[in-house]
């Protein structure tokens, strides 16, 4: 391995550290009708779990409903229960052929609970980033072990460093951001 593809591997790994938590992010409601809500739902679909999206349509009904609906009419009820035990304080209405999705206004204890939720998913995308630069500092030492030049590796630990810290302030830059979101009544 060398110099560039040490550096490409480490921001890869990055890189998709900042895209799971954009996607983990997503899902956590901020008040206002929106599909990504449910993109992590999995339903029950003939004894495999699938993703909600895989299996209906997620659509915004107005500003504060949501409306799922499935591709097969007997999925009603088990979408219905598959977005109550979801965990995000929905309460879905079977409407007979489709399930509605009322989105409550969030309470100020509910806003403060979603903040701690986006703060560990920006800390667990933190740890991805730590883990990607801990690789490719013990891909270093590697190359340094075959020959790799010991002032060239400091240089390159160097930038790995600088690297992590970029993906680290992108990490606290999306939070904050979705925090803001949250907050805002």
């Amino acid at each position: 391995m060398d110099k560039n593809t040490c550096m490409k591997s480490a921001e890869e790994a990055m890189g998709k550290g900042i895209t799971h938590l954009e996607i983990a992010l997503q899902a956590i409601r901020t008040g206002k009708a929106s599909p990504s809500i449910l993109s992590q739902i999995k339903i029950d679909y003939y004894g495999t779990p699938t993703p909600l999206p895989n299996v209906a349509n997620v659509s915004t009904q107005d500003a504060q409903t949501l409306s799922v609906q499935p591709w097969e009419k007997n999925l009603v009820p088990i979408i219905t229960k598959a977005i109550q035990d979801a965990n995000l304080g929905l309460q879905p209405l079977n409407a007979g052929d489709h399930v509605r999705v009322p989105i409550p206004k969030l309470t100020e204890e509910r806003r403060k609970e979603l903040v701690k939720q986006v703060k560990g998913e920006a800390e667990k995308a933190k740890t991805v980033l730590r883990n990607a630069r801990r690789e490719a500092n013990d891909q270093i030492k590697k190359m340094q072990k075959e020959g790799f030049a010991e002032d060239e590796a400091k240089n390159l630990e160097n930038e790995i460093q600088k690297l992590t810290e970029k993906f680290i302030k992108q990490v606290d830059g999306i939070a904050e951001a979705k925090e803001k979101e949250i907050m805002t009544i």
